[in-house]
């Protein structure tokens, strides 16, 4: 077979390669009249060519263009711009590269093509096939598994340090960006479960890094780690397991999906990384601990996005950054990927500015009708909290609550509006629901976190009295901890307790001498859920959080809980009173600043007061229409540009 090279680009003639040779290798047939024409050019020469002949307004790696004859073959572009690059990405040489491209544009003008995956599977291994004759490696095979695996779960690991107490937010955009980049730079195309189990590494080092410390609740008293001890491991490895598949899935569904729709991959990725948080709203009773927007609360201005959009908003913009910023770098050439790093540029302002004004909007709000406040941190360890002994059990008791009056009242002369305790403060179990005689004593409105027991049944409770200690409403936590406080598999993996769920959301009013004081209470873990604690169109003044962190020390959880309640705060555009039984406790306002708290282990009482309510655009519209209305601009953004083909 005849070989006609025509270098119009300079550059190619310091590349020595054999043309000849293997367009010969390459040519299934024995005709030694047929010819091909072989044109070795740069990017924005067959940018052009692609332009005129094929509708795309993009450079690509090689074109070919088969006349159908069985002598004149046709012809075949090639670029080196491009070549050159994907060698780069792929890390082989650039002649490696080149001999694969015209091996590849050989059997295109052959009959070969790749538009199905059966296509694609038997022109793939031919390609192989006639390199091996030529002493090249198989350019499909992917690199080692466990290399990549291992890899991808150090990536999840570090990415985990950008949320409290580390705050490193930089690091986990780098590494969510070197992963996304992992993915696409592969060159197979493994099935959605395949890719799940290819990509889990990440989420396996995202979730042993990010929630290990829950197993530390098992070691704080000495009874519960005889019991729980051996469950530790297992443990770990469920919580890893677990977190692979959830934090792996938009990684597989951007493997799975970039070759396989016309929607581009910066939304492909974006929008499953939303869909994957909405998702841990509700599975398995849910638990959307630190979505990803939480690595943006050390910067005010663009952590208060979430008043407009919420935490899913954030994040797919977020996520949509990173994902365009890796395909601008790879490709700066493709208008697509201009569009979408534009696209996502602004929205992060639009958001930035929005988050500029709610921090306004806040700081304007008035303080002097606001009602004081004061919270009481006992912290006590959960050992000394809890236990009780048998032999002396009223005394002990008492011994307790005069310790919570000492620390309520202390160095103050000043009796506040409202004395808020932190959940199960009270060390008796109430069963009457009428009145509460220390409150009486305190002689003002208290929140007084307790076990209420009624009718055979025990729920984790909050208990509001007014000065004459009368209980005048009940709260009970609707979202219960799993494995803390119900067993959701019976008792084949036993749980220090099995209580009730109450009926969830809820306004409640405290007359005090400043005026009425309406807030929405939460307990524990039960702030973390977006969109859970607000009833439609009343009118709230702050919410009011009790909570017992003695389980988790001085662990990160301790410290992204409250980053959880700062994040309420700002998408609520509520104030929040948080009580913590051993710190954080702390006044938050409506923009997520952190006004005054008390320090982990920090005995006393803390006074404040809440200001600045206001309605936000994300509790208007609230989290689910928020996912129906990122969807729909997914969609309006895919349609909005020409599609252009993927590279030959």
């Amino acid at each position: 077979m005849k070989v006609w090279v025509n270098i119009e680009n300079k550059k190619w003639k310091k590349h020595k390669i054999d043309f000849e040779k293997i367009a010969n290798s390459a040519y299934l047939s024995n005709n030694s009249d047929a010819e091909v024409s072989i044109t070795l050019i740069d990017d924005k020469t067959i940018h052009k060519i692609n332009k005129k002949y094929r509708k795309m307004d993009k450079p690509t790696n090689v074109l070919s263009f088969e006349l159908g004859d069985d002598v004149l073959l046709g012809d075949i572009f090639i670029s080196l711009d491009t070549v050159a690059r994907e060698a780069r990405d792929a890390s082989v040489s650039i002649e490696e590269h080149k001999a694969h491209m015209l091996v590849h544009g050989m059997l295109h003008l052959q009959g070969y093509d790749h538009l199905t995956d059966k296509q694609a599977k038997v022109m793939e291994n031919k390609e192989i096939q006639i390199l091996k004759k030529l002493g090249y490696k198989n350019p499909y095979k992917t690199e080692s598994v466990i290399k990549k695996y291992l890899l991808l779960m150090l990536l999840g690991c570090i990415t985990s340090f950008g949320f409290a107490p580390f705050n490193l937010w930089f690091l986990s955009l780098i590494c969510v960006g070197l992963a996304y980049y992992i993915v696409v730079k592969q060159t197979e195309k493994p099935s959605f479960i395949k890719s799940l189990l290819s990509f889990s590494g990440f989420g396996f080092g995202y979730g042993i890094c990010m929630f290990w410390w829950v197993l530390h609740s098992i070691y704080v008293i000495p009874e519960l780690a005889t019991q729980f001890a051996i469950w530790t491991v297992p443990a770990l490895v469920g919580i890893g397991g677990v977190c692979g598949i959830i934090f792996s899935i938009p990684f597989a569904a951007l493997s799975y999906f970039q070759n396989k729709t016309k929607i581009s991959k910066q939304i492909i990725f974006a929008i499953s990384c939303s869909l994957v948080l909405w998702l841990r709203e509700w599975i398995f009773t849910g638990f959307p601990w630190n979505p990803f927007s939480n690595i943006t609360l050390p910067s005010a201005i663009i952590s208060n996005s979430v008043a407009i959009w919420g935490a899913l908003g954030l994040t797919f913009v977020i996520m949509g950054l990173i994902a365009s910023v890796v395909e601008l770098l790879k490709d700066r050439h493709q208008k697509q990927n201009i569009f979408f790093f534009i696209v996502f540029v602004g929205l992060f302002i639009f958001g930035s500015v929005c988050g500029y004004y709610n921090i306004k909007k806040t700081e304007q709000s008035n303080t002097e009708s606001a009602q004081q406040i004061r919270i009481v941190q006992p912290a006590k360890t959960a050992v000394d909290k809890g236990f009780i002994t048998n032999s002396d059990m009223l005394k002990q008791a008492n011994e307790k609550l005069r310790d919570l009056f000492v620390l309520a009242t202390n160095n103050s002369d000043v009796v506040p509006d409202i004395i808020v305790f932190p959940e199960t403060t009270f060390p008796f179990g109430i069963s009457n629901t009428t009145n509460l005689d220390f409150a009486r004593i305190l002689n003002t409105n208290t929140v007084m976190g307790a076990n209420l027991f009624v009718d055979n049944k025990m729920y984790n409770s909050m208990l509001i009295t007014d000065k004459n200690g009368n209980i005048t409403n009940v709260y009970n936590k609707s979202h219960l901890v799993p494995f803390g406080e119900y067993r959701p598999f019976g008792d084949i993996i036993k749980t220090p307790g099995q209580l009730t769920a109450g009926d969830g959301k809820n306004t409640i009013t405290i007359n005090t001498q400043r005026g009425e004081f309406n807030f929405a209470p939460a307990i524990c873990y039960e702030i973390i859920f977006s969109d859970s604690l607000t009833p439609k169109n009343e009118k709230i003044d702050a919410i009011i959080n009790i909570t017992n962190d003695t389980w988790f020390g001085k662990t990160p959880g301790t410290f992204q809980h409250l980053d959880m309640v700062r994040r309420y705060a700002i998408e609520s555009g509520l104030p929040i009173v948080r009580a913590d039984y051993s710190g954080i406790s702390a006044f938050v306002s409506a923009s997520g600043k952190i006004v005054s708290f008390l320090p982990i282990g920090h005995k006393g009482n803390l006074d404040g007061y809440v200001y600045g309510a206001h309605n936000t655009f994300y509790r208007i519209v609230g989290r689910d229409l928020m996912m129906i209305m990122i969807l729909i601009f997914s969609i309006i953004a895919s349609i909005s540009i020409p599609v252009f083909p993927k590279k030959d």
